[in-house]
């Protein structure tokens, strides 16, 4: 196990069966990221950590979603083109 960053530990995915309870308690102040041939193949964070980054991406996608709906809404009465249309013009089809 080696401490990277301030809060950054890597652990190898052979020494996390051996060193299971310590990677607990190191949750509690860092993130672990577990690497396999010295190579990172996953992340393991506190929960309470988890479910914040779950509420950022939420509101990120509804934030996107709402973007999206208020230019259609204002873009009602003007023309549109179906996607095959615009490749049929555009000589992809």
């Amino acid at each position: 196990m080696i401490t990277v960053e301030g809060n950054t530990t890597l652990v190898g995915v052979t020494e996390l069966r051996k060193v299971t309870a310590e990677i607990l308690e190191k949750l509690k102040s860092s993130r672990v990221i577990l690497t396999k041939r010295n190579k990172p193949v996953g992340v393991i964070l506190d929960y309470e950590e988890f479910r914040n980054i779950e509420a950022i991406i939420d509101a990120l996608e509804d934030y996107i979603l709402g973007t999206l709906a208020k230019e259609r809404a204002q873009r009602r009465g003007k023309k549109t083109l179906q996607l095959e249309e615009v490749e049929k013009r555009l000589g992809l089809r």
